[in-house]
């Protein structure tokens, strides 16, 4: 607040007693220490007004109508930067207690698992939170919560492949899929995680033998992204692969008649079992300037209307069963996800990569 005098005619004007009378009053009710709820009023309004600082990873064109709609429903603006998750996180680390952001919002728990273990998170501690988040989709530690949800599944040509000759993740390195399967580079983490969940599932002797049998499979190098992996089986390279599903979305949006279909492995009895799911995510940074604010975005991104938008405009899934899943996706069918806890990618990946590599997974 800048100083103020009052105008020397005012008091000129005003005989000396009551000058005096007025000004010790002024002064003493600017002394005088405010009611705890007043002051709870101020620091309300004013983190009202302050923007919420979000780095994202995730690309602008999916989260900005996703933050329009925050700011439109409560009147609080998002600012947001996008980059690399892994920039994005060193950034955050160098900036420290300087740093602008509140919100780090990125993809594939592994990442939020790494993002966890740099100490640039605070507990969400948020009751909201944990009753719309299912448990094995957010962090043991509370530091990183899933706002939407993708598989990574198998796909397959329809032209070549009837869904009765598949089963399970394991089964591709059957010899009947030998030279007719294409998957992904090593390099990605989404591959690293699928790998890191198997050991978890599985063990690391039987999840080496695995990926091993893939290689054995493959009919060409990996391949640098989802995207390519069916191209090269629309080219008639290779008959399977493994891919998100929000990719298969997007490459079917462009061909309607695609003739690719999903195929939901892993749907056994057996509590273990699943298709392999991750998740896009968001954590409070610890050193926010912003904390309620912040917690409050966290909230609204799970509420209904949140996720249906956040989940949909990427062909993801909500979070929460009870919100309506986008047609598209919806189209794909109802599968069983692995249960096993997503704070599992992190700790196991390191293992995963060491074993892709035995493997000579590229």
């Amino acid at each position: 607040m800048k100083n103020r005098s009052f105008p020397s005619i005012i008091l000129a004007s005003i005989p000396m007693a009551t000058a005096i009378t007025f000004i010790s009053s002024l002064l003493l009710a600017c002394s005088s220490k405010p009611e705890p709820e007043a002051v709870e009023a101020l620091i309300d309004d004013s983190q009202t007004d302050e923007a919420i600082v979000v780095y994202s990873s995730r690309n602008e064109h999916l989260i900005s109508p996703v933050f329009a709609l925050f700011t439109e429903e409560t009147g609080v603006n998002v600012e947001f930067t996008t980059g690399k998750a892994g920039v994005l996180i060193e950034r955050i680390k160098a900036e420290g207690a300087n740093t602008p952001a509140d919100l780090l919002v990125t993809v594939d728990a592994g990442t939020l698992g790494y993002a966890a273990q740099q100490d640039i998170f605070q507990p969400l501690d948020s009751a909201e939170v944990n009753t719309r988040v299912p448990v094995y989709l957010r962090d043991d530690n509370d530091y990183w919560a899933g706002l939407s949800l993708r598989a990574r599944t198998i796909v397959y040509s329809t032209e070549r492949v009837q869904p009765e000759q598949l089963s399970s993740y394991q089964e591709l390195g059957d010899k009947k899929w030998q030279g007719r399967l294409c998957l992904r580079t090593s390099k990605k983490v989404y591959n690293q995680s699928l790998v890191a969940m198997l050991i978890a599932e599985q063990g690391e002797a039987k999840t080496e033998a695995i990926v091993s049998s893939w290689v054995a499979n493959l009919a060409i190098p990996p391949t640098s992204n989802d995207t390519k992996v069916m191209e090269a089986i629309l080219a008639g390279q290779c008959d399977v692969g493994i891919v998100n599903t929000y990719y298969f979305g997007r490459l079917q949006t462009k061909q309607v008649d695609l003739p690719l279909a999903l195929f939901w492995p892993n749907q056994s009895i057996d509590a273990i079992s699943g298709v392999h799911v991750n998740v896009a995510g968001v954590g409070i940074l610890k050193h926010s300037k912003n904390v309620a604010q912040a917690k409050r975005l966290v909230e609204w991104l799970v509420s209904d209307n949140a996720q249906a938008l956040f989940a949909g405009v990427n062909k993801e899934y909500p979070i929460n069963d009870g919100v309506d899943i986008n047609s598209q996706v919806a189209s794909w069918g109802t599968f069983k996800s692995s249960p096993l806890p997503l704070s599992q990618a992190y700790i196991l990946q390191p293992a995963a990569v060491k074993l892709m590599d035995r493997a000579g997974y590229k």
